[in-house]
């Protein structure tokens, strides 16, 4: 009897750290689907791979749909962490209190989007704000983008001095910014709107046909993408883990992995970082 409790606990000694690891939370997080899905999916386990091995825990992505499911995801506990853009980042926040903003690229700081129409409109690259667009059909990206719809929409405001519906004859939302290029290239829209990274990305990998569609204003610049963590990440992983997790995200260095956000570094940022995208969401109806 005393040899049979003592290869019982043995095979229990032998067997608890399996069960731990069984047991332990998983991490998951997420991203706004900018781009295609499929792309976003191989570039993001490489980052759920870099993150298990930082903070020593399970780590899995989990791809989204749209931007709204991403911040859907966020507010119910589906991923603990995520890469917004301000906008999304900025409701997440707002939806799930205590969640902090954790850290954004270096060329978060100073984003900006690009206009870009279909060379049959007669439109070129100019200082100020395009007035020529009126009239015409246009698109922008995601409904819920900084730098696709919100910012965007706010010039095209000031400018004309109406909104979007009222200015063009037809108003669409490409859901991407990869997809803004492609809808305009071919004509489906004359005039259209994205971030300058990715335009800068697609014209370098020779997707964008620049006899078909060009540049023809550059906004001014704002706060845009950054890592958001909910507000109970050290309950769920232990005291301290969100400033691991800000630390593993400040550490990363690998450029093939800063190449997958066109990011030189990722710098410290806080939540009073996105203030004017709270007041200019608010303005546009786009935050209640």
């Amino acid at each position: 009897m005393f040899k049979r409790s003592i290869l019982a606990l043995a095979l229990l000694s032998a067997l608890a750290p399996g069960v731990a690891r069984a047991q332990q939370a998983t991490l998951v997080f997420t991203a706004i689907p900018d781009e295609d899905e499929t792309r976003l999916v191989e570039r993001f386990n490489k980052y759920a791979r870099y993150f298990q091995v930082k903070l020593g825990v399970p780590v899995k992505y989990l791809p989204v749909k749209s931007y709204p499911a991403a911040v859907t995801a966020f507010t119910n506990n589906q991923v603990q962490f995520a890469w917004f853009g301000g906008l999304t980042g900025v409701q997440a926040r707002l939806a799930v209190p205590g969640s902090q903003a954790l850290a954004q690229g270096a060329e978060d700081v100073q984003f900006k989007s690009y206009f870009i129409a279909h060379t049959s409109t007669g439109l070129q690259h100019a200082k100020e704000f395009p007035k020529g667009i009126e009239g015409k059909t246009f698109t922008f990206g995601a409904r819920a983008s900084t730098s696709g719809r919100l910012f965007p929409e706010y010039y095209i405001r000031e400018a004309l001095g109406k909104e979007p519906e009222k200015a063009f004859s037809r108003v669409g939302y490409s859901g991407d910014h990869s997809r803004t290029i492609q809808l305009v290239q071919s004509g489906a829209y004359q005039v259209g709107v994205l971030n300058h990274l990715v335009w800068e990305q697609e014209v370098k990998s020779g997707k964008v046909d620049t006899k078909a569609v060009s540049v023809i204003w550059e906004t001014p610049t704002y706060p845009d993408y950054h890592w958001v963590a909910r507000g109970d990440v050290d309950k769920t992983f232990g005291a301290g883990f969100t400033d691991r997790l800000k630390a593993s995200i400040l550490a990363i260095d690998d450029p093939e992995l800063l190449a997958i956000f066109d990011r030189t570094k990722f710098i410290p940022a806080k939540n009073e970082d996105y203030k004017a995208i709270e007041d200019v969401g608010k303005l546009t109806g786009l935050i209640n």
